[in-house]
Order: C-alpha cells, then structure tokens, then sequence
C-alpha cells in the first residue's frame, strides 16, 4: 500500500469507481467532442491520459484511431484498467513526475485530474507537462469550477466515498487562474469551454474544458 493519499484513496475505491463511472462517456456529448478534437491535432502522436483511472478515457481515444497511453497514480486503478483494456499501455505515474522523456507526447488530456492538486503545486504540474509534450503539442484540460457549495478557488476535503476510507481535497478552479498558471509554463491556451453539469446523473458542478498549446 502506498503512503500517498491520494494513490492510497484511489486504490480504495478503484473497482467500484469503474463500476460507476467506467461508461460516463457514453453520457457526456461535450467530453466526448473535445476529446475527438484532441486526438485530430494530435495527429499520428502519442495521447497521454494523465490521471486514467479505470483507463475509459484512454480506450475512448484509441477507438478514435489514437495511439495512447494510460498514467495515474495509483497502482490499484493502473491494475482495473490493465484489466479492462489489455492491449492499451498503462503506467503508475504522477503528474509531478511523469514517467517519459522529453517532448514525446503530441497531447495529453487531464480529465478532472487536476483537482487534486493544492495551489502550490500546479506550476510544478504544468511545467511537467510543458516537459512531456513536444513543442506545437496539445493540453486538454477538464475540471470542476464550482457547485452550489462551493465557489472557484475553494476546495472541499472527503474522508469516505462509496464507503471507503479516502483522504481527498477536491479543489474547485478559476479557468481564468489555470489559464495564467499554463501560460507561465509554457502554453499558450487557445480555447476555454464552461458548462453546466449534464443532464445524465453527472455531479451536479460547473465545469471547464480548456485547450492549450505547448509553445514552439
């Protein structure tokens, strides 16, 4: 067992999470929309799915024609969506120190695996990926903004989920502080998408999709 929180807290909950959340896509027109965006500026690169979990978001874009692969934290997700989808690459990694070399990605995609990062960890975030993704690549980001509760910039701490003990802040944020944050680090953000939460039994959270590019 990890002594990583988070790792630890995904390794909880990883089989029920791909119980519940493994066919999300199939519900989410505008995920699934930026994410084919994705995988055409990609090119004939490498997708990085950074933050996979049960590795749905990783098959989706391999169905689209994309040559990706899979990363996250936790050992126990790697272990579901190893299972799940055999002939995709999974890897443990964390996006404070991504397990590839420089400049061999032509995109990565971070569905909401951003949020649980305290502020003073993002740049270091962003710069690994600057680091990872060759110069003209491509960032896709997805995360929560804010709920009822909670506003941009607040987060929220939770200590159980699907019955499981979890360590966990869900940090709610500012598309406008992200964008400041990437382009610090070397991308330039070329489109920024907010939405609602969709009619389809997702969590009920205002949402970002933004798209950026690694600078050449």
């Amino acid at each position: 067992m990890t002594n990583d929180p988070i790792a630890a807290s995904y390794d909880a909950v990883a089989e029920r999470y791909a119980e519940e959340i493994g066919d999300e896509l199939k519900d989410k027109p505008v995920d699934r929309a930026w994410l084919n965006c994705l995988v055409e500026l990609a090119g004939d690169g490498t997708i990085a799915d950074v933050g996979c979990g049960p590795g749905h978001v990783t098959a989706y874009l391999a169905e689209q024609g994309a040559t990706v692969v899979g990363i996250d934290i936790s050992p126990g997700m790697i272990s579901v969506a190893s299972s799940r989808y055999p002939r995709i690459g999974f890897e443990i990694g964390s996006l404070l120190a991504l397990p590839v070399d420089d400049a061999q990605w032509a995109g990565a995609v971070c569905p909401y695996s951003i949020l649980h990062l305290a502020a003073e960890q993002r740049p270091a975030a962003f710069a690994e990926l600057a680091r990872a993704i060759a110069p003209g690549g491509w960032l896709l980001l997805s995360f929560h903004i804010s709920d009822d509760d909670h506003a941009a910039g607040q987060a929220e701490h939770v200590t159980q989920w699907w019955g499981e003990l979890v360590d966990l802040d869900f940090h709610f944020l500012d598309p406008d502080v992200i964008s400041d944050e990437l382009e610090q680090q070397g991308f330039k953000v070329m489109a920024v998408t907010r939405r609602r939460p969709w009619p389809a039994g997702e969590q009920p959270t205002r949402r970002c999709h933004l798209l950026a590019q690694r600078a050449t």
